[in-house]
């Protein structure tokens, strides 16, 4: 059982907020909206897996308000420590292992990260959520971020998923993620844990870790390699900008209601070959290939054997966020991948540093 001491007064504004993966992809552009568009405290809760990169948050560097934690959430009594320190007014659950191929690959690493890291989160804010009384108790929300993978394949014509669509996961990481949303709604409804889940569908931006899509067809065609193409290339998915994600998880922390699911999705339905060449065009403006190999860097595009049960077809139908909390995306596809080549190309020591594994030699976290 927690025993909380010296509860400070609680006014609304003072916000703590744990963000668990904050070193990931998502969860850092999650940490960099709070550090500059609110007066919010972040604890990064992270234990610095393969994807987990401090290099994104460089803006974390000497905030007073930013505090970094090297925990894996698997481990409740380290986690359970981290609400008696730091007595959080709402947990951002971000940390996951959500690489399909290698969760495919070793699917026990997946369940125990997404599962049973879930259940050990969800347990320490049980307890240190019955512990709590007054305004601090009334604003404390545990917000789950997932994905649209847990709705699985939907044919070509088929209307965009809601809220209310039953969940069809394909992968060993997909069903990883549908089990961890079952968990939160469980906790909310048996115990009355104030809870929220949103399903977002393909993120995009800087600092992705490179072996998913984008990065890894900007940095290959970089560096002259083949553009690997699963199948024909024809899989289709909804693609929003990581920053619009952030901007939309902060609006479901700050105005969601509790025990509601939202989705979360870009308007962009894209066919994987349609977003490669998109990127190749790009390239073919801001840097001209000088070799004389190929001509374009289209010319790159390899198509290689498709990934075991891959699915065709996401879509989000993110109605309720728009109607319900006045969420919208900003960015375009088309202007949101131009910004993510142009800062790849702007960034090269960043990922660099990640293909040659860099980043993990000097981990910031490692001397806290």
């Amino acid at each position: 059982m927690l025993v909380l001491k010296d509860v400070y007064a609680f006014s609304g504004k003072d916000m703590r907020i744990f963000v668990t993966g904050g070193a990931g992809f998502i969860g850092s552009a999650v940490v960099r909206q709070l550090l500059s568009t609110t007066a919010h405290t972040v604890i990064n809760i992270d234990s610095l897996t393969y994807a987990g990169n401090l290099e994104s948050l460089p803006e974390a560097s000497g905030s007073h308000r930013y505090h970094f934690e090297k925990v894996d959430i698997c481990d409740q009594d380290a986690i359970e420590q981290l609400f008696v320190k730091y007595k959080p007014t709402s947990v951002m659950h971000l940390a996951a292992e959500s690489h399909v191929d290698r969760s495919i690959d070793s699917p026990g690493d997946c369940l125990k990260a997404n599962i049973m890291g879930t259940y050990s989160l969800l347990e320490c804010a049980r307890g240190y959520y019955g512990a709590l009384t007054g305004p601090r108790r009334h604003h404390f929300r545990f917000h789950h971020i997932s994905t649209d993978e847990v709705y699985g394949d939907l044919g070509p014509m088929a209307d965009a998923c809601t809220e209310n669509t039953p969940y069809a996961p394909s992968s060993p990481y997909s069903a990883s993620k549908a089990s961890s949303n079952h968990l939160v709604t469980a906790w909310g409804r048996t115990y009355g844990l104030p809870v929220i889940i949103t399903n977002c569908s393909n993120n995009y931006g800087p600092c992705q870790f490179p072996e998913k899509l984008i990065p890894h067809i900007i940095i290959s065609a970089l560096q002259g390699l083949a553009l690997p193409l699963y199948g024909s290339g024809t899989q289709i998915r909804d693609w929003i900008y990581v920053e619009d994600h952030a901007k939309a998880l902060l609006r479901v922390l700050a105005e969601g209601s509790v025990g509601e699911i939202y989705n979360i999705g870009g308007h962009n339905e894209k066919k994987n070959i349609d977003v490669v060449e998109a990127i190749c065009e790009i390239l073919d403006e801001l840097v001209p290939q000088k070799s004389r190999a190929v001509a374009r860097y289209r010319d790159l595009i390899t198509y290689v054997e498709d990934r075991p049960g891959h699915d065709c077809r996401y879509a989000i139908n993110a109605g309720k966020i728009e109607c319900d909390l006045g969420w919208r995306p900003v960015e375009s596809f088309e202007s949101g991948l131009y910004k993510t080549v142009r800062w790849y190309l702007d960034n090269r020591l960043w990922w660099e540093n990640v293909l040659s594994g860099a980043y993990q030699l000097e981990r910031i976290g490692d001397k806290l």
